[in-house]
C-alpha cells in the first residue's frame, strides 16, 4: 500500500503561482512514476505531469509546458509540482498518483491515487 497526501492548492489571481506537495508514503518502492492529474468540474480526469523516481525522466501535458515544474525529493519521497503563469484554465483539483506501467499519461497506469487539493485560478 502507499499512501498519498496532496498539499499546497489555495486561491491564486491568473499569472500567479503556486507549489503543489505529494508526500508519499508506504510502499513506493513497488513503483516507478509519480504523476499529477487533475479534474475540473464536468470534466474527465486529466494528465498534467510525471516524473520518475529516480528523477531522471519527467514529463508534461502540452497545456502546462513551459509553465511547470515538476521535481522530487526521494529522501523525503516528497514530490513538487510547481505551477507558474497560472490562467482561470488550471482550476480544478489536483492528484498525485503512483504507477509503474506505461504509459504515464493515462490514469490507468497508476495503482494509487491521493484524495486531491483545489487549486483555483481567479481572472
Amino acid at each position: 500500500q502507499v499512501q498519498l497526501v496532496e498539499s499546497g492548492g489555495g486561491l491564486v489571481q491568473a499569472g500567479g503561482s503556486l507549489r503543489l506537495s505529494c508526500a508519499a508514503s508506504g510502499r513506493t518502492a513497488s513503483s516507478y512514476y509519480i504523476g499529477w492529474f487533475r479534474q475540473a468540474p464536468g470534466k474527465e480526469r486529466e494528465f498534467v505531469a510525471a516524473i520518475s523516481w529516480s528523477g531522471s525522466s519527467t514529463y508534461y501535458a502540452d497545456s502546462v509546458k513551459g509553465r511547470s515544474t515538476i521535481s522530487e525529493h526521494n529522501a523525503g519521497n516528497t514530490v513538487y509540482l510547481q505551477m507558474n503563469s497560472l490562467k482561470p484554465e488550471d482550476t480544478a483539483v489536483y492528484y498525485c498518483a503512483t504507477g509503474s506501467r506505461n504509459p504515464v499519461v493515462v490514469s490507468r497506469s497508476y495503482d494509487y491515487w491521493g484524495q486531491g487539493t483545489q487549486v483555483t485560478v481567479s481572472s
